[in-house]
């Protein structure tokens, strides 16, 4: 006999989270509630605490204490942050919190600047992905892109060594089939 599985799929997550948005309008005391449950069902699903945390900031929730609300964003916001091992969109999340609804500039610099280095790791793995794909694909519209994209490459990232070793092969290979002047 096949035991059921502990925790719930990907799938299952993400339709549940759809589930959720779709549950009204920004704030609404039901896709709140959906939120709160994906929340506590799953506490480690990042998009659904970076959802919630953005919901319960647009929420006027009868009865419920500011500063109450205020504490379950930043919880809810620290747990992505810590779930997603301090991804970029978690901490930027983050630090727009701090910095617009609690008045903490200092603690959201910290957190925008992290968010940004990481931003910018990300932007230097696509652009090495990129230029790889497109000298390998050695098309002369592909190289044309990637002698383009490698001029802002290495202006942002003089100092990578993955960028200039791809940027050497693309403008190598764009020499040798003729798109370059030697």
């Amino acid at each position: 006999m096949t035991k059921p599985p502990l925790h719930p799929s990907v799938e299952e997550l993400v339709a549940r989270l759809q589930e959720a948005r779709k549950a009204g309008k920004p704030g609404d005391p039901e896709r709140l509630r959906l939120h709160r449950e994906l929340a506590a069902d799953s506490p480690t699903f990042v998009p659904n605490l970076l959802e919630l945390g953005r919901q319960l900031q647009l929420a006027d929730e009868p009865g419920q204490d500011a500063e109450a609300t205020f504490a379950e964003v930043r919880r809810v916001l620290e747990q992505a942050v810590v779930g997603s091992e301090r991804s970029g969109p978690a901490v930027v999340e983050l630090g727009y919190f701090l910095d617009t609804l609690r008045n903490d500039s200092h603690a959201a610099t910290k957190l925008y600047e992290e968010g940004a280095a990481k931003a910018l790791e990300t932007l230097e793995d696509a652009w090495a992905g990129l230029l790889r794909s497109w000298v390998h694909e050695r098309t002369k519209e592909s190289l044309e892109k990637a002698l383009r994209l490698s001029e802002l490459a290495e202006t942002l990232f003089p100092d990578s060594g993955r960028i200039q070793g791809v940027v050497q092969d693309a403008r190598r290979i764009a020499t040798l089939d003729g798109h370059l002047k030697p």
